[in-house]
């Protein structure tokens, strides 16, 4: 009996998917898009032998594996009622949309789960799940306790390399390498936010796979709470494939018990397949994000952030001074740091108070607001919304507003604690607090931060047991998000965690940038940067020029470097200015105006990373815009290399057949270089341009002058 397939396909990729009657659908293949006409030869020619000791009929790889359909790896589906399980017998039916999207309905007794894959124009794979103890029948009475809903796709035997993400504050996004092997390669986190080790996207490819090679395959979970990406291998494989990748939110026991009518919504997994490397990925991805973002239409202002420049010290002519200066090099938005509520002189106290300090601004904010907007420029405001330090005047009103146990205080961390959003007193006290600056001094901006890990994340249920509570956090967090962009729709707000510990697409959806990382030393932010532009489109990633001796590694960097390495994202500065020579003040001024040029391009286009050894020291990176007619690309040495010239440089994502005039962007500052004499081509970079085809481009390449270490200069093709 032939057994009907459906194929959702978009963009180049495709899932094909066989539709049994009253049975889970069965997943046949997932990656690039097949011929018209071919999907129902996959069952035949793929269905493999039985082998001995081992189940007597082939088993299939379905959308919700469990043990009941053959599957011994992670379950899809985990669940008790009252210590009593058993793999369930679904009884299934399905609906499907166009070519984009797939619904599938599962029901076990009174326990109902439905999962929708949608595949979106650009490739992006959406798999949304729920689960319901629908309230009918004796059984619903006994609360549905929810151990995992995981979105599960399966790998072909060619995907035998894994490729995930590391990190620590200030050095976030450490890629890590390894070959697939039998077992599970679970990355878990417990953090109770995305986390500064959190992998972003887990991907797994054929060997030695690159920016612009190799065929590659990724799964990202897109909340901001406790969550696991894996990627499994069995001997006896999956079904018709060699492994599985999956992921979903990671609950903890008793964290979701679903009584009789409930339902819990599982945050959304996306999967990504490319044939053309992780550029591929990064591609289908940002393009989703540029589709559905909130502000992203509209030019991002270049910032400058008050932090490294006064911490503390808010004294209001030193800020005036600084705000006058920002406006003379062309900064659009100021914004105010920690230091200006309640009794927050250090970080000691006063978190969680979001009224003006009395002591440090008298007259409040309005005249620093004032001023600021009087120079036409945007005003931003730092709040830490979530923490509450114990030295505050809303822990000693409520202290029942701190999340813990009834044991006591969970370990401060950076002398704070974490405020309970599930409590709708607590969240309504924040929300009118910030909500009623926000109103009265017109703020266009703030920055959110989230500055520490969550540890014993339970709070008290009705019957006084400490439950966990991580996703009641989570969820109360992004209530608390909707309903302030509901009342102030003009509102921008960036996503900050301790740096870049709360980066996901969860959190994505709800803000316009992610602050990358508290690291502002530029030969750092190279790599930070390049791995998080993975997942993260160059104008929602906060990137800024820092002091000339980082704040964060003590290193010292020429202002040419730190100038170029921030026009890979949202660019800004976190630097006292008024300290600058004039000559550097007029280096900034050139370098915000080439920002404004170039931000249409910069965070619009395709990004490009191209694949050089790493001995080389080299990192190079771009944008082309979708047309193909133009270009940028940044060309940094971070190290020295072992060759006495650097050679040819290749220019990814060229079109072949253009000419193209090569610039060389001075305002971008311009590099240091040990070497007698320059390549040819360099002299005539710096003036007008030299033609150069882009195939030459492309496929020979441009000789490259000898970059001294933690140098580097900014190509601009038109």
């Amino acid at each position: 009996m032939t057994i009907p397939t459906t194929t959702l396909r978009s963009a180049g990729t495709c899932l094909v998917i066989e539709l049994p009657e009253g049975a889970l659908p069965r997943v046949l293949h997932w990656g690039s898009e097949l011929p018209d006409g071919v999907a129902g030869q996959l069952a035949a020619v793929t269905t493999g032998p039985v082998a001995h000791n081992a189940l007597d009929e082939p088993w299939p790889l379905t959308v919700l594996p469990t043990g009941g359909d053959g599957w011994l790896g992670t379950p899809a589906y985990a669940a008790h009622r009252a210590g009593g399980s058993a793999a369930p017998r679904w009884v299934v039916t399905t609906e499907q949309d166009g070519e984009r999207s797939l619904t599938v309905t599962a029901v076990d007794g009174p326990t109902r789960v439905r999962g929708t894959w949608s595949l979106d124009e650009h490739g992006v794979l959406r798999v949304s799940s729920s689960v319901t103890n629908v309230g009918e029948g004796s059984d619903a009475a006994t609360p549905l306790d929810l151990g995992a809903l995981r979105a599960i796709l399966p790998l072909p035997s060619r995907a035998t390399e894994v490729l995930d993400l590391t990190g620590r504050w200030c050095r976030e996004r450490s890629p890590q390498r390894s070959t697939l092997q039998d077992g599970t390669h679970l990355r878990a986190s417990r953090r109770g936010r995305t986390g500064h080790d959190a992998t972003l996207l887990l991907t797994v490819g054929t060997p030695g796979f690159g920016f612009r090679t190799g065929e590659v395959w990724s799964v990202h979970v897109a909340w901001s709470g406790n969550h696991e990406h894996l990627v499994e291998r069995l001997p006896e494989g999956a079904g018709v494939h060699s492994a599985v990748l999956g992921g979903g939110e990671l609950l903890e026991p008793g964290e979701v018990r679903l009584a009789a009518g409930e339902t819990y919504t599982a945050p959304d997994v996306v999967f990504v397949h490319s044939a053309d490397g992780l550029d591929g990925i990064s591609r289908r991805l940002h393009r989703r994000q540029r589709a559905t973002a909130l502000h992203t239409n509209e030019p991002r202002p270049l910032v400058l952030n008050t932090w490294e420049a006064v911490y503390f010290d808010h004294d209001l002519d030193r800020l005036k001074a600084l705000a006058d200066t920002a406006a003379s090099i062309g900064v659009e938005r100021f914004v105010l740091d920690d230091g200006w509520f309640g009794s927050r002189r250090d970080d000691h106290s006063g978190l969680g108070d979001w009224v003006v300090s009395t002591d440090m601004w008298p007259q409040g904010l309005a005249p620093i607001v004032d001023h600021v907007k009087g120079l036409g420029l945007e005003f931003g405001l730092w709040f830490e919304p979530e923490m509450v330090n114990v030295d505050s005047d809303v822990v000693r009103a409520h202290p029942d507003w701190v999340l813990g146990p009834r044991a006591g205080l969970p370990r401060p961390s950076r002398h704070q604690h974490v405020l309970d959003l599930a409590n709708p007193d607590a969240a309504a006290h924040v929300e009118g607090q910030i909500s009623a600056l926000v109103s009265e001094l017109g703020i266009d901006f703030i920055k959110w931060d989230h500055n520490r890990d969550l540890h014993e994340a339970v709070r008290s249920d009705a019957t006084g047991t400490d439950r966990p509570a991580v996703h009641l956090q989570t969820e109360a967090f992004y209530a608390l998000l909707d309903r302030l962009r509901a009342t102030h729709p003009d509102l921008e707000i960036e996503s900050c965690s301790s740096g870049g510990a709360r980066v996901d697409l969860g959190v994505l959806a709800r803000t316009d940038r992610i602050w990358t990382s508290d690291c502002n030393d530029a030969l750092e932010r190279a790599a930070i940067q390049r791995w998080t532009s993975l997942l993260v489109p160059a104008e929602l990633m906060g990137t800024h020029v820092g002091p000339a001796t980082a704040h964060t590694t003590h290193r010292t960097l020429d202002l040419s470097f730190r100038m170029l390495l921030a026009l890979q994202g949202h660019a800004g500065l976190e630097w006292d200015i008024t300290t600058c020579s004039p000559e550097e003040l007029e280096s900034l001024r050139a370098w915000s105006a080439l920002y404004r040029e170039l931000r249409p391009l910069l965070h619009t286009g395709d990004l490009v990373r191209a694949d050089l050894p790493e001995e080389q020291g080299l990192l190079v990176t771009g944008t082309v815009s979708a047309d193909g007619g133009q270009a940028a690309y940044s060309v940094v040495r971070t190290v020295t290399g072992p060759a006495v010239r650097p050679g040819l440089l290749t220019l990814p994502g060229l079109d072949p057949d253009r000419t193209y005039t090569v610039r060389v962007r001075a305002e971008a500052g311009l590099p240091a270089v040990t070497q007698v004499r320059g390549p040819q081509w360099w002299e005539q970079a710096l003036g007008d341009g030299i033609g150069v085809s882009g195939a030459v481009l492309a496929r020979v390449g441009l000789a490259l002058p000898v970059l001294d270490p933690a140098q580097g200069f900014l190509l601009h093709l038109t």
